[in-house]
């Protein structure tokens, strides 16, 4: 199979290894196998702050929450003056329904610099908080009004 493909084919690996392993590749969409990609470099480096915020994006976009409230957490210890990577934690623990602590990272991430209220509005990840009181006082605090 890897012959017709002009791949070269692994030759660490016995030829029937290497034709699944090329298979379960092909198999997959780019999103999957950057995922898998990403994840075994974070095997060796799990501290890799490029690669800890390419795997939260595509835990995001795969909707597996639950998988990048834990990446997160470590991104938002590593670069604790990131407003950005507070403004993601919020949005992964707002989807995860934690509320409160969601609501504390959207303040770390306001008071590191995150200034994009339009986008704040708009951001379906932040919707569960948006009735919570907590929240309105937050972006009142920050002279930010939104449209009712």
């Amino acid at each position: 199979m890897p012959d017709s493909l002009d791949q070269p084919r692994d030759s660490r690996l016995p030829p029937a290894t290497a034709d699944s392993k090329l298979a379960h590749i092909l198999s997959q969409n780019q999103c999957d196998f950057e995922l898998e990609f990403f994840g075994r470099i974070l095997l060796r480096n799990p501290d890799d702050i490029d690669v800890l915020r390419r795997q939260g994006e595509l835990l995001s976009r795969k909707r597996l929450y639950h998988l990048a409230q834990q990446i997160d957490p470590r991104l938002a210890a590593l670069c604790p003056r990131d407003c950005v990577v507070h403004y993601n934690l919020a949005c992964s623990l707002a989807r995860g329904g934690r509320t409160r602590e969601a609501i504390d990272a959207l303040t770390t991430a306001l008071e590191q610099g995150y200034d994009d209220f339009e986008y704040l509005e708009l951001d379906s990840d932040l919707d569960s908080l948006r009735g919570d009181r907590r929240y309105r006082q937050l972006l009142k605090r920050f002279e930010f009004e939104p449209d009712v």
